[in-house]
């Protein structure tokens, strides 16, 4: 199978890429580099895997790559950790509307006069901001009052793309909703704005390498934003890819929407001290609550049934293993000068 993965060198697409090609796949990528660079992946070499560097709001160019494509995956998105999608609430929301648009027109040309058998959308677990329903279900994006921020709003957006490109022209869909993404790979984005924590500036990227970041740094006592109980399902990134590749794969995710995720809850706190115990072993924590930002969820956990009973999948990666993999390579980046 070929699969056409937009933003194929961002954090996940990194990973999908990856792991497709690990499957026997041939893969297409796009990207425009434009959140970190150029960035090197041990895949840039393999013989199934071909890369495009372009802007994915290019349709001429979209369709070309796409032509000969089974599948694709929109990934392609201006997308950050929580100060990211504060400093660019109105950019995000215009260039993601166009790069959605864009992949669609190209997703429904092929489909209509090339093989293009589905899209497979990669939405966010931020559509469930408002929501007061634990575990989420999904389906509960249809009833809960509207996201908050910009980005979550446009990340709901994308999933009625998905639904009006069925409705209109019968472009079959799958819709994928990761939960809080662990991994390597996530440099400091270009553009990103440095925020001050405690005696510490950082790009704010995600919770697990900014704490990383600081305790690497020997802040102490540890900052943290809030009051520490924020619950988050951290999910490996190789789980999300893997829970990708069962939604590409399986008939039965057509035309339907998937949590992808850990159903394990953690709050800030919790993980704050599984860091520090890993990195600081035998020595007490000490915190410090910042102001949090204005969207800062309180709780997120997702309800993950229905990808067990439907896709037989489950995101079982242990935090613990996860940060066996990325508190070294947080520890590297700060030597090499790029996180």
């Amino acid at each position: 199978m070929k699969v056409l993965v937009t933003g194929s060198s961002g954090f996940i697409g990194g990973y999908l890429v990856q792991h497709l090609l690990d499957e026997g796949y041939h893969v297409v990528g796009i990207d425009n580099h434009s959140k970190y660079g150029r960035v090197a992946r041990a895949h840039d070499d393999h013989p199934n895997y071909e890369f495009h560097e372009g802007d994915v709001k290019d349709v001429k160019f979209l369709k070309e790559i796409m032509s000969d494509c089974d599948q694709v995956v929109a990934g392609a998105a201006m997308i950050g950790g929580i100060s990211y999608f504060h400093k660019y609430a109105y950019s995000l929301l215009a260039e993601n509307e166009r790069i959605l648009a864009a992949t669609f027109d190209a997703a429904i040309w092929a489909f209509q006069n090339r093989g293009l058998k589905k899209i497979n959308v990669i939405s966010s677990s931020m559509v469930f901001e408002s929501t007061s329903v634990f575990p989420t279900p999904e389906g509960e994006q249809l009833t809960s009052p509207p996201p908050m921020s910009t980005y979550g709003f446009q990340k709901l957006s994308s999933e009625y793309f998905a639904k009006g490109a069925w409705e209109q022209y019968g472009l079959p869909y799958t819709i994928i909703r990761p939960f809080n993404c662990v991994g390597v790979g996530e440099s400091r984005a270009k553009g990103g704005e440095e925020v001050a924590s405690g005696n510490i500036s950082l790009a704010m990227t995600h919770v697990v390498p900014d704490l990383i970041q600081k305790i690497a740094r020997n802040q102490d006592p540890l900052h943290i934003l809030g009051d520490g109980q924020q619950v988050r399902a951290y999910t490996y990134a190789g789980d999300i890819a893997r829970g990708i590749r069962a939604c590409i794969e399986r008939e039965e995710a057509t035309n339907e929407d998937f949590n992808i995720s850990t159903p394990r809850a953690t709050t800030a706190a919790e993980l704050a001290q599984i860091i520090w115990n890993k990195m600081r072993p035998g020595k007490p924590l000490s915190l410090i609550h910042d102001e949090p930002f204005k969207y800062d969820v309180q709780y997120r956990l997702p309800d993950v049934s229905k990808a067990a009973k439907m896709l037989d999948f489950r995101a079982d990666t242990p935090l613990e293993e996860m940060l066996d993999e990325v508190i070294p390579w947080v520890e590297a980046q700060i030597k090499l000068g790029t996180i």
